[in-house]
């Protein structure tokens, strides 16, 4: 598969771990800019991921700017709850990085700045500030899956009940 992952700054290891389970169970690569709000030898991280970790195609950039020399600009889609648009009419693409902010500040505001159109969010009741991270990512994850009919290795009628 072909769509990617990148987390701007993840602080939170249980958070980062599910989204990297996540990734090796649908062959999606995982971008991670630092500085991280923990080390990628953190248990709970570990934990989390399930023991996966060397399934992920995981690509670790030491700042912002190095993840921006390394993708293209015209590969991001951000997701983030200042979005004015549905994750579902993200213009979804077989070479796709989905961009997700950390869990405490959420996305850069100069992204957000730089480019609105791009900046994509999931729709939810007013009462509720955000989703956890790895939830999102998850929600964003198969809708791009759904809409370019990637397939995944394992059919679900081979899906053990």
């Amino acid at each position: 598969m072909s769509l990617a992952i990148a987390l701007i700054e993840p602080r939170i290891p249980p958070n980062t771990g599910n989204i990297a389970r996540l990734c090796a169970a649908t062959g999606t690569a995982l971008h991670l800019t630092e500085p991280l709000g923990f080390s990628l030898d953190n248990v709970e991280l570990e934990r989390a991921g399930l023991g996966y970790w060397d399934e992920v195609d995981l690509w670790v950039h030491p700042v912002w700017p190095a993840f921006r020399t390394a993708i293209s600009r015209e590969r991001c889609l951000y997701f983030s709850a200042h979005g004015s648009r549905s994750y579902l009419e993200a213009p979804y693409e077989r070479n796709s990085v989905l961009v997700f902010g950390n869990e405490t500040k959420g996305m850069p505001e100069p992204i957000l700045k730089k480019y609105p159109d791009r900046v994509f969010r999931i729709p939810m009741l007013d009462t509720v500030r955000n989703l956890n991270l790895a939830t999102a990512v998850g929600i964003v994850l198969y809708e791009a899956i759904r809409r370019l009919q990637l397939k995944l290795d394992v059919s679900l009628e081979e899906t053990p009940t």
